[in-house]
């Protein structure tokens, strides 16, 4: 399995509840979220989504699809949301949300390994590939909600291969 570790950061002159909301509604991501296909709740979670499992559909620059769950593991509300993917990416995901100066700081961290064989032998040098389609599709996602919430996206980071 090839490993890979991304840290995304969105700043968007949007209310820290309207961010939250935005990114709760996962059902709704691909209405905003170039890239996401499809979104369908396997399990509902508790009242702050806790325990919730959606499958996910995404693709991207490159010519391939990914499909995954995610189980909603931590929720701390308005401030933090942890997943655990399995399926054709293996590992966690973790949203942070902090109030900046009239706007929001989104970051997203997103340690996972491929469970595709032929990613897992194109890894060693198909990394900087995948980790630059893994930017564009983070790069969408920034963009979408600004436009979704009719906000400024003042910046955009990558960081990790």
């Amino acid at each position: 399995m090839s490993h890979y570790q991304f840290t995304t950061r969105w700043r968007l002159t949007a209310p820290l509840s309207a961010v939250w909301t935005t990114l709760i509604e996962v059902e709704r991501w691909p209405q905003w979220w170039r890239g996401v296909l499809s979104v369908q709740q396997l399990r509902a979670g508790d009242s702050e989504g806790l325990g919730a499992i959606y499958r996910q559909v995404w693709r991207s620059r490159l010519p391939y699809r990914l499909v995954f769950e995610v189980e909603t593991v931590c929720v701390e509300r308005e401030r933090l949301i942890e997943g655990r993917a399995r399926g054709e990416l293996d590992g966690r995901g973790v949203w942070r949300l902090n109030a900046q100066e009239q706007a929001t700081v989104v970051c997203y961290e997103w340690s996972v390994g491929t469970t595709r064989p032929w990613m897992n032998l194109l890894g060693p040098i198909a990394r900087p590939v995948f980790a630059w389609n893994h930017h564009v599709v983070m790069g969408w996602g920034a963009r979408g909600m600004a436009r979704r919430l009719g906000v400024e996206l003042i910046a955009l980071e990558h960081v990790g291969v």
